[in-house]
């Protein structure tokens, strides 16, 4: 059984997000590092992403624009720093004149728990202000929980036809 996505943000620069998905951390990891499937739950409730390079290796670049439900663009650039299948994933997203004015460290961590797997994002920002801006201005905190549910059922349904 899925449970419910929990945040932490008890360390003022950060926002940790962490689930227990129903499903083998193989799995998981592969669902979170192909873009056939990113496009299919990244992002919170109501977007939809499209991916225009997704070069999956440390010092790779990922390009997308997050569709928001009102019609807005969002145009992200994320490169990876670390990629250790299946157990972690490091990139920051890097801000620029072309891309959302934020800029963070991730680090995604997928932890075996037998069948289930926990998944802990973990977003570092430079100051407790950026962070507060990101939420403020972005809802980064309520994204990351409606993201990681999005996940989940994504999963599920891929779990449910194996």
């Amino acid at each position: 059984m899925t449970q419910g996505s929990s945040l932490d943000l008890s360390k003022p620069e950060a926002i940790v997000g962490s689930r227990v998905i129903d499903a083998p951390r193989d799995l998981v990891f592969s669902v979170w590092s192909d873009p056939d499937h990113i496009s299919k739950w990244w992002g919170p409730n109501g977007f939809t992403t499209t991916t225009s390079v997704f070069e999956f290796r440390p010092g790779g670049t990922w390009r997308f624009v997050m569709h928001g439900p009102d019609g807005t663009d969002y145009q992200n650039r994320i490169t990876f720093d670390d990629i250790v299948a299946p157990e972690r994933i490091a990139y920051h997203h890097g801000g620029g004149d072309d891309v959302e004015p934020v800029q963070f460290r991730t680090t995604v961590t997928f932890e075996a728990l037998g069948r289930r797997t926990r998944v802990t994002l973990r977003m570092v920002f430079a100051s407790a202000a950026e962070r507060d801006r990101v939420i403020r201005d972005y809802g980064a905190d309520k994204g990351l929980a409606e993201t990681l549910a999005r996940f989940a059922d994504h999963v599920a349904t891929i779990a449910n036809k194996a």
